[in-house]
C-alpha cells in the first residue's frame, strides 16, 4: 500500500512539473480552462490531484470566470475544496484589481471621458456589492485621489456627500468624477443616480470643485452620464 501511495505521489509530482514547465514556456494561451484551474490549485492544494477537482469546479459553475466569482461558501461546498483553496481563488480578482490600479498609478493624467471610464472600470473588478468610488484630479487631469468612499449591499450604496466634499478640499482638487457599480444589472442610471449626481454637483460647486462626470459600471461595461448627454444642465449639452 505504501509503495502504491509513493508511486501515485511521484506521478502527480511529475505531472505538476510538466505543467509548470509548459506554462513557463508558452504562458496560458494554449491552456484549456480546466488546465488553468488545475495549475492554480497546485499552489493551494500541494499534495492532491487537482485535475479532477478543476473539472468538478467547472462542471458546477460553468466557466473559469464563474468559478473565480463564486461565493466563498459555494466554493467550500465542492468536494476537495477546503477553506485555503477557496480563499486562494477569491484572492485572484482582488489581486487583478490591485495590479490594474498599480499600472494606472497616481502619476497618470486622464483626459477625456473614455480614458476616465476605462480607468474607473478597473476599480470594480471582482466586486459583488455596490460601491462608490471618488476620483479627484488637478487642473491638468493628474490623479490626486481615487478610492472607495462607501460600500453597500448588492443592491444599493449610500453616498455620503459630506465625505466627498471633505476629501475634495483636503486634496486640493479642481475636478472630480463620481463612479459606482451595478453588480447585478445594466449601466442604466436610476432616478436615485440622477438625483445623487445633482446633489454632489451642487455640493462640490460650493467649494469650487467641478464634477466632470458620474460613471456607472457593470462588469466590463460602463456608462458616462456626461458623455451620453444626460443632465446637460450640469455637464453641458
Amino acid at each position: 500500500m505504501e509503495k502504491t501511495k509513493e508511486k501515485t505521489g511521484a506521478v502527480h509530482a511529475g505531472h505538476r512539473q510538466r505543467m509548470k514547465r509548459r506554462f513557463l514556456k508558452t504562458g496560458l494561451d494554449d491552456f484549456q480552462p480546466h488546465e488553468v484551474l488545475e495549475l492554480l490549485l497546485f499552489y493551494a492544494i500541494p499534495q492532491k490531484d487537482t485535475n479532477a477537482l478543476a473539472h468538478r469546479l467547472l462542471h458546477k459553475f460553468g466557466s473559469l470566470s464563474a468559478v473565480i466569482d463564486a461565493p466563498l461558501e459555494e466554493l467550500e461546498a465542492v468536494e476537495g475544496i477546503g477553506e485555503s483553496a477557496a480563499v486562494f481563488l477569491k484572492l485572484l480578482p482582488q489581486l487583478l484589481r490591485r495590479y490594474e490600479q498599480d499600472l494606472k498609478n497616481s502619476t497618470k493624467r486622464l483626459c477625456g471621458y473614455e480614458a476616465i471610464g476605462e480607468y474607473l472600470t478597473a476599480r470594480f473588478v471582482g466586486r459583488k456589492t455596490e460601491v462608490v468610488v471618488l476620483l479627484l484630479m488637478d487642473s491638468k487631469g493628474k490623479i490626486l485621489f481615487c478610492d472607495v468612499v462607501n460600500e453597500g449591499t448588492a443592491v444599493t450604496a449610500n453616498i455620503y456627500i459630506k465625505e466627498i466634499v471633505t476629501l475634495a478640499v483636503r486634496y486640493g482638487a479642481v475636478t472630480a468624477v463620481l463612479a459606482h457599480n451595478h453588480p447585478s444589472g445594466e449601466c442604466t442610471p436610476s432616478r436615485q443616480d440622477i438625483e445623487t449626481t445633482q446633489w454632489v454637483f451642487a455640493a462640490l460647486e460650493n467649494v469650487e470643485v467641478r464634477l466632470l462626470d458620474h460613471v456607472i459600471v457593470s462588469g466590463q461595461d460602463y456608462l458616462s452620464l456626461a458623455q451620453v448627454g444626460l443632465l446637460p444642465e450640469l455637464f453641458g449639452a
